[in-house]
């Protein structure tokens, strides 16, 4: 691909043009070329074009057509006028589906005439229909470069070697399954994809392509390679990974231009010693070393029957070599290949709430789940490991993509993702490979771009706004780098109100990264399309801006005098030399820097509400949750049925992963000792995706049996402030307050209570309880009484689901008939005596009240063994009886 662009002529063949250009006629037609393909109706002008302007238009000699563009089948009819044409784009992908994937073209076929365009070097039809090339494309005489990645391509026409003049060729995403013999005489092909297809095998001839610099066959089914190989003397970069091979020829280690020989992840068992020490060969994913499996076993092809663990929701299962599926109860799966471990391992697991200290958001990143940590962490896999991860959907599926993102101990990476709407599970799930255990996430961040940039130059384009790209020139960098684009649309409406200024527009925010420190040796050149609204014609030059930012958007700098802005009918070009944001305005403003730095931090917030609900049978229990703004009433509706309170917060705006407090303040305290809590405050992260949602218990120091209590909730940003305001009023004060907004609770006055009754409860006498054990905590009678408060008219169900009889619930229910609190304590303490022996009975209450739909009872017993388990901690530590562990061998103690 980046030879692809030098060839063209990065300048020349795919810019725009200055604005000095001279044109022909029409708004989209300009010089030699028609750029169609940004336009949804780009067929629609295109056919004007030719009706109004034909003698300009068959002059055109690049042209660009969307093949998702439904005039598409009666513009091709057209497109033989064209004798002058030298390239010619009818790409797919520019529009997306509901989940967000890139939506293929309508292109089947082609006409028979289209080879009569005997100018045609460069012919691009990717993400199409395509089953069969196009036989009207072998009489492309003047055929340099084709590109049919994307498609449904099965074979090859076997005389597809007649493209004599063809120097790059890309064919992955297909399905081709062999490859033609004429191959071998496309001899000045340079670079060829065949990656992502069903090869299995090769013919000798592609030991012919003699010019050859680069060939991709990764992704196949390929068994074995030709020795003809070794042929290519100019081959620098041969990928072979992720195929069946299980042997390599020695041969390749004599190919004197090799500079990248990639063998990962196949069935490699042993390498010739020639290839395996040199210092450019990657074999990382194969079984060196291990002995051939028996027959029975089956090959590195076969698919082996693997056991299969349904539905786990304790932490760990075992995985052996033959493999297994498992399938965790929160939904998340895992193939484990015969092979991928060779003794029998145990795996641990654990979702995690994500914490902001160490899940590091990037700007503009949304989370979509909460965290899965799989021990032991750093075991290595011989084969790779496929996680699947549901998780929510985003709202932004064409400005973002989703992606699995891993902690390798020291940072955060992003792995090769494939996302699927699953309609069994009616979940959006994220499908990974990886070799290795530690801790994986589900992000959406911004639709990523990204090439490596070699010493003679590339061309970057963003799949977000294709008007915006970046070109490399030849000599840009000694030694390639990897670079990184990605985009976020403004609206003008997003500009307008943010501003409250309808003269101030904006163009799409580009950021470029790099994997290098060192600025490029010469200018990269960038073209971004020119604010809504403003057009080459009506431009007024000293209304328009470039601002370049820094990683964290604080800073924004008017470089428009440091740099050479050039204009077209639709875009500004200019170069820079380093890499960070940049950002086009339009304004009559004199000090843009600070309006841009308003503007990108009020494109990272959310706009929210707090509500604060108390439960109808049960006001001390009280719902804490941060909503976002279109999310309110949906929320409300559907807890009014067993919730009260007062009205959502006045609207407030947060950052994604931004940490927020809830004080009881006024005569209400949190009736327990949560591990959540910082100096009586409970501790929030705000995630727009995730449930930002709380189920607590609140009791007072005042007497209530002689009136109510008012108080109420604080939330607070950041941290709470050390001398809370009485009057905590209701507005805030001043733009940088920690406060965020106030809501009322209520807690009515006190009627006498059979919990009050210091002997023993309604004629229950039961002997002291623990439940459990020292090490995990337990749960004592206070801690049952506490619970028994809050079971409330479902005590049948749990019963039922803790493993009392249908009639043991019928007789308690009519031995207390007259009282519900009674029919609750003979369910619960009779359950409690029944397994005070067993270990494993606090775990159990925890899924029982699950099961009843009693989260926020199962929150408090979690809640209540964690704070022990910690307490037992901290006092074998003081006694200095703690055994020497390693950190891991301490978290799985923890499972």
């Amino acid at each position: 691909m980046q030879r692809m662009a030098e060839q063209l002529g990065l300048r020349d063949e795919f810019g725009e043009g200055t604005s000095g250009t001279p044109a022909l006629t029409g708004s989209c037609l300009a010089d030699n070329r028609l750029n169609l393909d940004v336009y949804p109706d780009g067929c629609r002008r295109f056919l004007q074009l030719f009706k109004e302007q034909q003698g300009e238009v068959v002059q055109v000699e690049f042209l660009r057509l969307s093949s998702n563009d439904c005039l598409l089948d009666t513009t091709l009819g057209s497109l033989p006028h064209l004798k002058l044409l030298k390239s010619l784009v009818l790409k797919g992908g520019h529009a997306r589906d509901e989940f967000g994937s890139y939506q293929h073209g309508s292109l089947t076929s082609l006409p028979p005439d289209f080879g009569n365009l005997r100018c045609l070097t460069h012919l691009d039809l990717s993400f199409n229909r395509l089953s069969t090339l196009p036989s009207c494309i072998l009489h492309l005489s003047s055929l340099r470069m084709l590109l049919v990645s994307h498609n449904r391509l099965v074979t090859l026409p076997a005389d597809f070697g007649c493209l004599s003049k063809l120097t790059f060729f890309s064919a992955m995403k297909n399905q081709l399954k062999d490859l033609p013999q004429s191959i071998g005489e496309l001899s000045m092909l340079q670079d060829l994809d065949l990656s992502e297809n069903a090869l299995e095998s090769l013919p000798e001839e592609v030991g012919n392509l003699y010019n050859c610099t680069e060939l991709d066959l990764s992704g196949n089914r390929l068994m074995s390679i030709p020795d003809s190989l070794a042929n290519l003397k100019s081959l620098r970069r041969l990928h072979l990974h992720s195929n069946l091979l299980v042997t390599v020829p020695a041969s390749l280690a004599s190919l004197p231009n090799l500079s990248r020989l990639d063998l990962q992840n196949n069935c490699l068992r042993a390498i010739p010693a020639e290839i395996q020490t040199l210092p450019f060969v990657h074999v990382r994913g194969n079984p060196l070393g291990e002995t051939e499996p028996s027959p029975q076993a089956g090959n590195c092809r076969a698919s082996a029957a693997v056991v299969i663990h349904s539905c786990i929701s304790s932490g760990s299962f075992t995985v052996t070599s033959e493999g297994c599926r498992v399938v965790l109860a929160c939904g998340i799966h895992f193939y484990f290949p015969p092979g991928a471990a060779s003794d029998p391992l145990r795996i641990y697991f654990r979702s995690l709430m994500p914490d902001p200290q160490w899940v590091k958001l990037r700007h503009h990143d949304v989370l979509l789940s909460t965290v899965l940590e799989l021990q032991p962490h750093g075991v290595q896999f011989q084969e790779e490991v496929q996680i699947s991860m549901p998780y929510i959907s985003p709202q932004t599926p064409h400005q973002h993509e989703v992606v699995v993102r891993t902690f390798s101990g020291q940072s955060w990476s992003d792995l090769k993702t494939r996302v699927k709407w699953e309609r069994k599970s009616k979940k959006f799930v994220a499908h990974c490979c990886v070799l290795h255990f530690s801790w994986f996430l589900v992000v959406s961040r911004l639709v990523q771009n990204e090439c490596k940039v070699p010493a003679e130059g590339t061309l970057l384009f963003s799949s977000v706004d294709p008007n915006i790209k970046v070109i490399f020139p030849p000599g840009v960098t000694r030694e390639p780098r990897r670079v990184k684009l990605q985009v976020l649309p403004v609206s003008a409406e997003e500009i307008q109100e943010i501003t409250a200024n309808a003269g101030c527009r904006a163009s799409p925010l580009l950021c470029l990264s790099q994997d290098s420190t060192v600025d490029f040796l010469k200018p990269v050149r960038i073209q971004l399309p020119l604010p809504a609204g403003v057009t080459g014609l009506n431009l007024d030059r000293s209304r328009l801006h470039i601002l370049h930012g820094d990683l964290e958007g604080q800073t924004w700098n008017d470089i428009t005098s440091e740099v050479v802005l050039e204009f077209t009918h639709l875009y500004a070009v200019f170069e820079v030399t380093h890499f960070s944001w940049y950002w086009l305005w339009y304004t009559t403003k004199t000090y843009i820097g600070g309006i841009a730095k308003k503007v990108y931090e009020r494109l990272r917030l959310y706009q929210v509400n707090f509500i604060a609900l108390q439960r109808k049978n049960d006001p001390e229990q009280v719902l804490l949750q941060c909503v976002p703004k279109h999310k309110v009433d949906p929320v409300l509706k559907r807890l009014k049925d067993r919730y009260r309170g007062p009205e959502p917060s006045d609207m407030v705006e947060m950052f994604e992963g931004e940490q927020f407090f809830a004080a009881f303040e006024r005569g209400i305290s949190i009736d327990m000792d949560r591990p959540d809590c910082v100096d009586g405050c409970l501790s929030f992260i705000f995630y727009s995706h995730l449930k930002n949602m709380k189920e607590i218990y609140v009791t007072s120091p005042v007497d209530r049996k002689g009136q109510a209590v008012k108080g109420q909730v604080s939330f607070y940003r950041g941290a709470v402030p050390d001398s809370i305001p009485e009057d905590a009023s209701r507005r805030r004060k001043g733009p940088d307050s920690l406060w965020l907004a106030t809501l009322p609770i209520k807690l009515p006055q006190l009627k006498p209570r059979w919990d009050e009754n210091p002997g023993p409860l309604y004629g229950f006498s039961f002997p002291p309880l623990n439940l459990g054990n020292a090490e995990t905590g337990y749960l004592t009678q206070a801690n049952l009484l506490s619970i028994a408060r809050r079971v409330g008219a479902d005590w049948q169900s749990i019963g039922l689901n803790l493993g009392l009889t249908y009639q043991q619930i019928e007789r308690i229910g009519y031995n207390n008939r007259e009282d519900l609190n009674k029919q609750i304590l003979d369910m619960l303490f009779s359950w409690a005596q029944q397994n005070s022996e067993d270990p494993e009975c606090v775990s159990k209450l925890i899924t029982a009240m699950k099961e009843s739909g009693r989260q926020d009872i199962a929150d408090e017993v979690e809640a209540i063994i964690e704070l022990g388990r910690q307490k037992y901690s901290e006092s074998i530590r003081r006694v200095g009886l703690e055994q020497e562990s390693s950190t891991e061998d301490s978290a799985i103690a923890m499972m």
